[in-house]
């Protein structure tokens, strides 16, 4: 199967899971094929040294949380409304409670409206580092489809979040329980956009995929 190829299937298959996963530690391994799928990505990814990351801001990433799949809510309340439990709308879209089962952490977290940044949206693989290991050389588009993918995209406690920041899998990683969908969503995202990686991210990835 053609690198792209791979990285649709396994990023789809995230997206479609991704309220379930990471709930508890007792979840299901990832079907042996799906994990298979990932090693094989994960050799075809390019390899490099993170750049410098001259000239990043988040404005080079397009319009905030656009409604690019056109279905009338913008990205942020989808991701909310997909990975939210017993889920409260003002309207049609706008997401105003619901509860959050942490997948970085495994907490339960309550969001309201009134306290939003207990629970935020996250960029599995980062978009300042996406920026530093090529994206900075993307047309605007590009990155804009990017930075509203779906299938890298997770509602997640601000806690664990805010220590993440733009750091990669060798930097900072989830509980155990949930490495193998992370590692799952970062070489699928990274290899439908030819995003590289760096040889300690692979390494690193590579042992999240050991737990699938």
């Amino acid at each position: 199967m053609a690198r792209v190829a791979v990285g649709l299937v396994l990023a789809a298959s995230l997206t479609a899971c991704s309220v379930d996963v990471g709930v508890s530690d007792s979840r299901s391994p990832a079907p042996p094929g799906e994990a298979a799928g990932a090693r094989e990505a994960l050799a075809g990814l390019r390899v490099q040294p993170e750049g410098d990351g001259d000239g990043y801001e988040r404005a080079a990433f397009g319009t905030r949380w656009k409604d690019t799949d056109r279905n009338g809510c913008d990205q942020r309340n989808d991701v909310l409304a997909r990975d939210l439990e017993d889920v409260r709308k003002r309207g049609d879209c706008v997401v105003v409670a619901g509860l959050l089962h942490d997948p970085y952490t495994g907490r339960e977290i309550a969001f309201t409206k009134a306290d939003a940044a207990e629970v935020q949206i996250d960029h599995v693989y980062p978009l300042a580092l996406a920026w530093r290991m090529g994206a900075s050389r993307w047309p605007e588009r590009e990155r804009e489809r990017f930075a509203n993918d779906h299938g890298n995209l997770l509602a997640v406690w601000g806690v664990p979040n805010g220590q993440k920041g733009d750091s990669g899998p060798a930097e900072w990683k989830p509980r155990k329980a949930f490495q193998c969908e992370y590692a799952l969503t970062y070489i699928g995202i990274a290899a439908m956009y030819d995003l590289a990686v760096t040889s300690a991210d692979k390494r690193a990835l590579d042992g999240f995929l050991d737990r699938c």
